[in-house]
């Protein structure tokens, strides 16, 4: 009887980050792990969208500010001709208006550089398992941004869990605080996240962040 029939591919990530050092840096992190494959890496978005058909990335990790095309740019090509493929911004960039835009764009996840490697393999493993890990930097921007209008599109568990998690909470430890299950903490975030993609609220939110309206 054949016992080796439990392969699972590996994971393909591609690379989207124009400083040279952090790139191979993020290919070393994310190599060291047994269940991801960096296929490529890219200094700029245009060729990085010229090869998505060959890379065929399950998860693209793509900074924002970069030479020839802005990441959000990047993200919304990328979803649209991959709607699958799931992106993760890994940025300096903590300004409210611009995590939006890339959560709206199509980013599942959002982490700041100094994220450091472990908590890097986490958010991957999170990604793939339906998760939207962002750090407690950028969680705590969409509380603020939330807590400034009455009209927030979040219900009042999901903005426990955030408030939760800007503070640095992990997953399990929000868990145990609300006293609910790991698997509602990560369908609660999913729909924070989904809510942020879709949301007619969350649209004017944007428009009102960027007039300065709230």
């Amino acid at each position: 009887m054949n016992t080796y029939n439990t392969y699972q591919p590996l994971y393909r990530v591609v690379l989207i980050e124009d400083n040279k050092e952090v790139r191979e840096g993020f290919k070393t992190i994310i190599e060291s792990h047994s269940d991801y494959v960096v296929v490529n890496d890219y200094g700029t978005c245009p060729p990085a969208l010229k090869h998505l058909s060959t890379d065929k990335p399950d998860l693209v990790i793509i900074d924002l500010e970069m030479p020839e095309m802005h990441g959000i740019e990047g993200i919304k090509r990328i979803k649209k001709a991959k709607p699958k493929t799931i992106i993760l911004v890994v940025s300096v960039h903590e300004d409210s208006k611009m995590v939006f835009d890339a959560l709206v764009a199509g980013a599942m996840g959002y982490l700041t550089k100094d994220t450091d490697p472990e908590g890097l393999l986490k958010a991957l493993d999170e990604l793939r398992r339906g998760g939207a890990p962002m750090s407690s930097k950028i969680a705590s921007l969409v509380v603020k941004s939330f807590q400034r209008s009455h009209d927030t599109p979040l219900s009042e568990r999901e903005t426990e869990v955030l408030v939760l998690l800007s503070k640095g909470k992990t997953y399990h430890s929000i868990a145990d605080e609300l006293f609910i299950s790991m698997e509602t903490v990560k369908t609660h975030i999913r729909n924070i996240y989904q809510k942020l993609h879709v949301n007619n609220k969350t649209d004017a939110l944007l428009i009102a962040e960027k007039d300065k309206l709230i």
